[in-house]
């Protein structure tokens, strides 16, 4: 389904919204109903005030009223001021998300329990997750439940959906930004009985984004548009909700993802420039995903518990690279590398948990899952070269002029399957004190052998005070490596060993009145068999030891009326540990991140909302051996949101204005993001 065909759907999806019976606008001056119920099934952590595993570790979320708030467009916008949460625009064109420096194969995203990441590198793109549909976001950090099973070294991202209550609710949305940038969205959900729903469905589009004034132009980047930036995105979403019984809750969720972007390249092409990588000319011309659940929670009266869920996952993606930046031709012979390729990547699997609640004796849970994952790559590749002939030669020699290559038919077909085991214990012996400890065990099969290994959890939160709260945590985490890791046709290695992270951290929360609280947060990380590349055979290896080490600060308050302030604060040191390492400080991990945002709304409906992001000290390192050191330039973007409610909270129309100073500044060496970038927008809710 392309974005035209979903750009229909969202705009039928919005007229029904808006012709639903008993929602004109002159029908009530009643406000409009609540949308923002929470889809819990296939929730692998189920959040309460008694979750002792998220009170003795980090777990931060992000509200859809924040979101709302900051008007964000997608998963990146909505995380972007987390501490220690990164986001890192670099040479494939797609937004990463780091946490604590871990990279984003290392963290698990999740969508109602369905996993997101790749089966091919383990990444995941946060720009293809729509907010619209967003209850919560939940991000919990490297000590969480032993239940997410292997993968999230760094933590995981938990988006927990919406669904509908009791009234039927509508939204829609229509946006419009520079560079012909369209936004258009929809949602309708209600509840009738034991049943509920919710439906969601968007579409953007964008010619690229503005370049900051301050970028000098260069043979590769004129300036004004970005080069290459343009992208198409749209997604259909629902899920439906039957309680048959009290005891009893049925569910089933299915999105359809579909787009194509381009990757803009580096803007530098020099060849003498010991940091720079060579020009690559890709786009994605096509990608369609499609992910469904079934899910089953069954909680009668007694100890005794049972939920579980089975999903798969599919994204399909068609791959070119070109010539050069015309971006129309991949005949030329004399240009190696370029590609025709057509990729899937699926994931099947399933999650059962069974918990035993033991009044004063704790809480037992134990999970099991197990999950295919299946990638598979068609590709016509130029890359074989052609030796150049005696008659073009005289004498033998070997020609004159450029080298030339011919094209090869490749063809991948690559499965892993990944089985898990998990039990956690939950107890408060003594009123105030929490404990928690877990043991998961992991098991690998793939197409020469199989590996397996095990993860802990032990962790503890007191609350000294009503308003004081102590917390500590240690884990051991594992991650196994990814098909590319392990077969990627040139950078594979089929013999990388299991990733393994050892996660400390101590915390305290205080709060100040009933308006205020503040935190910090202190953590260390080591990594054993961290896989990177070499730097000089481009192939994956595992490296002896990194270290992260550092504090995180969080503060909020509302003692203005009508003002709401939250600012974080992370400080972070990394180290590469391997022996004979020419690395200091590892590549493209900030030392310093600080957040402030704020809103102030006016009783007229009237509302300022300001963030700011200022990130320092980041490193980078020459492509070739001995290794040389660069740090790019500090970072300070703020964004700007004006915004009038009116008709009773009906009707919302806003201008916000993105890099406000129009700072000209990249996340890594060659990549320019953004410049000033202003947006208006209209949504109405009934």
């Amino acid at each position: 389904m392309k974005p035209k065909s979903l750009a229909l759907s969202a705009c039928l999806l919005a007229g029904a919204s808006l012709a639903v019976p008993g929602a004109g606008l002159a029908q009530s001056s009643d406000p409009p109903a609540e949308e923002s119920g929470v889809y819990t099934l296939g929730q692998i952590v189920v959040s309460a005030d008694s979750c002792v595993v998220e009170r003795a570790g980090t777990v931060r979320e992000v509200t859809a009223e924040e979101i709302s708030q900051r008007r964000a467009r997608n998963l990146e916008q909505a995380l972007n001021l987390l501490p220690g949460v990164d986001i890192r625009t670099a040479t494939d064109g797609v937004a990463r998300v780091d946490i604590r420096g871990m990279r984003s194969r290392h963290v698990l995203l999740l969508l109602n329990g369905i996993p997101f990441n790749s089966t091919y590198d383990g990444q995941f793109d946060p720009s293809i997750i729509p907010v619209e549909n967003i209850a919560k976001i939940k991000v919990s950090y490297g000590n969480h439940s032993v239940l997410y099973g292997q993968g999230g070294l760094g933590g995981v991202i938990d988006i927990i959906t919406k669904k509908g209550t009791e009234r039927v609710a509508s939204t829609a949305l229509a946006e419009y930004g520079q560079e012909n940038r369209w936004l258009g969205r929809a949602t309708l959900s209600g509840a009738d009985g034991p049943v509920n729903f919710f439906v969601g469905s968007s579409v953007t589009t964008s010619d690229g984004f503005p370049m900051s004034d301050a970028f000098n132009a260069t043979s590769e980047e004129n300036g004004g548009v970005r080069n290459n930036a343009d992208n198409e995105r749209g997604n259909v979403f629902a899920n439906l909700g039957y309680s048959p019984r009290e005891y009893l809750d049925i569910g089933i969720t299915t999105a359809v993802l579909t787009g194509e972007f381009g990757k803009p390249p580096i803007t530098i092409n020099d060849k003498n420039d010991i940091f720079a990588t060579t020009p690559k000319y890709d786009r994605i011309e096509d990608y369609q995903g499609e992910s469904g659940q079934l899910s089953a929670s069954y909680h009668p009266d007694g100890p005794l518990s049972l939920r579980g869920w089975v999903f798969a996952n599919r994204m399909d993606e068609s791959e070119n690279r070109y010539d050069d930046n015309r971006y129309d031709s991949m005949d030329d012979p004399t240009v190696k590398g370029t590609y025709d390729a057509e990729n899937t990547s699926e994931i099947y699997g399933g999650t059962l948990q069974s918990a035993a609640d033991l009044g004063r004796v704790g809480t037992l849970t134990l999970g099991l899952s197990g999950e295919d994952q299946l990638f598979d790559t068609h590709a016509d590749i130029r890359d074989v070269e052609v030796k150049a002939s005696s008659a073009a030669a005289p004498g033998g020699g070997s020609g004159s002029g450029p080298k030339k290559y011919a094209v090869r038919h490749f063809s991948q077909d690559e499965s892993l399957a990944v089985y898990s085991l998990a039990l956690e214990y939950e107890v408060t012996p003594v009123d105030r004190l929490g404990l928690v400890a877990g043991y998961s065990h992991h098991w690998l099969d793939k197409n020469d052998g199989s590996d397996d290994d095990y993860g802990l959890l032990a962790g503890a939160h007191y609350d000294v005070f009503e308003s004081t709260q102590l917390r500590a945590s240690a884990a051991r985490n594992i991650r196994f490596p990814s098909t590319r890791q392990l077969y990627g046709p040139s950078e594979g290695n089929p013999d990388l060993t299991t990733e393994t992270s050892y996660n400390y951290e101590v915390g305290v929360v205080q709060g100040i009145g009933a308006l205020s609280s503040v935190s910090l947060t202190g953590f260390h990380i080591d990594v054993d068999d961290y896989i990177e590349k070499n730097d000089s055979t481009d192939i994956f290896r595992n490296n002896d030891e990194y270290r992260f080490q550092g504090l995180e600060w969080t503060g909020e308050t509302r003692v203005i009326d009508n003002l709401a302030l939250r600012t974080g604060y992370t400080f972070m040191r990394s180290k590469d540990r391997s022996p004979a390492s020419e690395k200091q400080e590892l590549q493209y991990r900030p030392e310093h991140k600080l957040t402030v945002e704020g809103i102030y709304s006016f009783d007229f409906g009237f509302s300022l909302y300001c963030s700011v992001v200022r990130v320092m000290n980041q490193y980078y390192y020459s492509r070739t051996s001995p290794l040389q050191k660069a740090r790019l330039n500090d970072i300070t973007v703020l964004n700007l949101k004006a915004e009038q409610v009116l008709f009773h909270d009906r009707l919302h129309a806003y201008v916000s204005v993105e890099n406000l100073l129009d700072s000209d500044y990249e996340e890594a060496y060659g990549f320019p993001r953004p410049g000033r970038t202003v947006f208006a927008g209209l949504e109405v809710r009934l």
